[in-house]
């Protein structure tokens, strides 16, 4: 059965660590989809409501869709941007759609942003400025994630939840 894994949060939650982990233990029948890297490594552009980043990834998760068991979307996400990729998601994956929100205190993102290899290029300022309580979806149902959640904890909870 095709599944979509959905993970999303604030910056410095720990999105891109839990996916990776995801996608080691499902091994070569996931795609993972990071919203870093194609917003802003392939193509380089501000986030916005009109971001070219949403149409592509569009087309991504169409395309794990048609050629994976397993899609793994992670990323910040902000559900006021990325509405028509949400409503993709759920035409496309209905009922298989295992959705996640890191709902985090500002304070432990701060934390975990400094345990990380790009901590300096960017900081409090950044992530302060970006910040948003609580930005659940509504339309899709997003089980949190807490603080005192471990990573392999979690990766473990969502695995035996998928298969």
């Amino acid at each position: 059965m095709i599944k979509l894994i959905l993970i999303r949060g604030n910056s410095g939650s720990g999105k891109t660590s839990l996916a990776k982990e995801l996608q080691q233990r499902f091994g070569k029948t996931s795609l993972l989809i990071s919203q870093d890297l194609v917003r802003r490594q392939m193509l380089n552009v501000r986030d916005g409501r009109d971001c070219p980043a949403i149409p592509l990834l569009i087309n991504l998760v169409k395309y794990g869709h048609d050629n994976y068991e397993i899609t793994i979307l992670e990323g910040i996400l902000y559900t006021g941007f990325y509405k028509s990729l949400f409503e993709e998601i759920a035409r496309l994956f209905g009922d298989n759609i295992f959705a996640y929100y890191y709902d985090i205190p500002f304070e432990e993102t701060l934390k975990r942003h400094q345990t990380r290899s790009n901590r300096d290029d960017f900081g409090e300022v950044e992530m302060r400025d970006w910040w948003i309580e609580k930005d659940y979806i509504g339309f899709i149902a997003e089980k949190p994630i807490y603080e005192n959640e471990a990573l392999e904890a979690v990766a473990e909870k969502i695995y035996s939840e998928v298969i």
